[in-house]
């Protein structure tokens, strides 16, 4: 009976391979599992939204951490990976001062999206003045993303406006959408 226990408890070791492997595997799929419930709860509540786009930010950036402290505390529990952990930490600290760097105009729009979304002051139907390469424009807000805002003008015309823009420009709200939730 000895035997057997040793065995069992040598396959579900962290330190071997098998056992490794089924680690990685229950955390993977108790992370599947956790995203899947944080989806279907955005589902069922975006039915009672009129603007979802907070929603949709709210609920991509709960799912990549689940899956982001799903694989830490793996790595953890894993001898060989901590080893790799501390190197990728510091390989990525790196890339993520290149990337910061280099895409210093992409990062600015989505956290002036994040400013207008969470700050809640600009919503899908407002109708808005604001300055154009064109001049004064008055357009209605289409939508409302991360990165930019999609304006629609008098003439129909599209207006796309990188929310850079948005947040530090006045815009005039000169009529607010009927219903708000």
């Amino acid at each position: 009976m000895q035997s057997s226990e040793y065995s069992l408890s040598h396959f579900l070791s962290p330190t071997t391979l098998a056992g490794a492997l089924i680690y990685g595997l229950v955390f993977f799929f108790i992370a599947l599992a956790l995203a899947t419930v944080v989806r279907v709860l955005a589902r069922r509540t975006e039915k009672r939204l009129t603007d979802v786009t907070a929603l949709r930010f709210a609920t991509a950036l709960t799912q990549v951490l689940i899956y982001g402290a799903a694989f830490v505390v793996y790595a953890h529990l894993i001898p060989e990976l901590r080893a790799l952990g501390t190197a990728l930490l510091a390989g990525v600290s790196v890339v993520s001062l290149v990337l910061g760097l280099a895409a210093q105009s992409t990062l600015g729009n989505v956290i002036s999206g994040l400013s207008i979304i969470l700050y809640r002051s600009l919503f899908v139907g407002d109708n808005v003045q604001i300055t154009t390469p064109k001049g004064l424009a008055t357009a209605t807000i289409e939508s409302l993303s991360l990165g930019y805002t999609l304006l629609r003008d008098s003439d129909g015309a599209e207006v796309i406006v990188p929310n850079s823009v948005m947040a530090s420009n006045v815009v005039v709200r000169i009529g607010r959408r009927e219903s708000r939730t």
